[in-house]
């Protein structure tokens, strides 16, 4: 008797499995990739012969990063790349850098400094700091269908606990 009670909770919480489903097929048939990632390029302005880290925030898979002022350089998932500027970039100048994450393709700016680099004569010693700690690949867009879904399942687990301990307090009290 108890089984025919907890069926429907049972069946609407599978129903709600299955409609997120098409949206977690979809990045399989498209190439496994995600297509919304966010190219990032530390730091944006750069002396010539200086160094970037370069990141593809939410590919899930290898990325590639290229432009006219640095080799084509892998960025492996979930992680960033080094690329070093050529000491030959022209001053001034704003190059692109396209990132290429599966089929997506998106563009950065790279901004090289128009004052040339100083050097010092005296020497400096480094004092570490700590760790440089960053967001790791934590941080993207949210998927509405995501949320929703999400939402749902905890609307239904909420309504699904407060109807147990609803039987549960009227099944004391009689």
């Amino acid at each position: 008797m108890r089984a025919i009670r907890v069926a429907p909770a049972a069946l609407l919480g599978a129903a709600l499995c299955a409609l997120t489903a098409p949206a977690a097929s979809a990045t399989v048939l498209t190439g496994g990739t995600s297509t919304s990632f966010t190219p990032a390029i530390t730091p944006s302005t750069v002396a010539p012969g200086g160094q970037v880290t370069l990141g593809a925030v939410g590919c899930t898979s290898d990325a590639t990063a290229f432009s006219g002022v640095f080799d084509t350089i892998t960025i492996p998932r979930g992680r960033s790349a080094t690329a070093t500027v050529d000491r030959d970039a022209r001053r001034g100048a704003v190059y692109a850098v396209t990132f290429r994450c599966g089929t997506a393709t998106k563009t950065a700016n790279l901004t090289v400094t128009s004052a040339p680099a100083t050097s010092s004569t005296t020497s400096s010693t480094v004092t570490p700091s700590g760790v440089l700690g960053g967001l790791g690949g934590s941080v993207d867009t949210p998927d509405p269908t995501e949320i929703a879904a999400g939402s749902a399942l905890v609307a239904v687990a909420a309504a699904g606990a407060f109807l147990a301990l609803r039987k549960r307090r009227t099944g004391r009290l009689h």
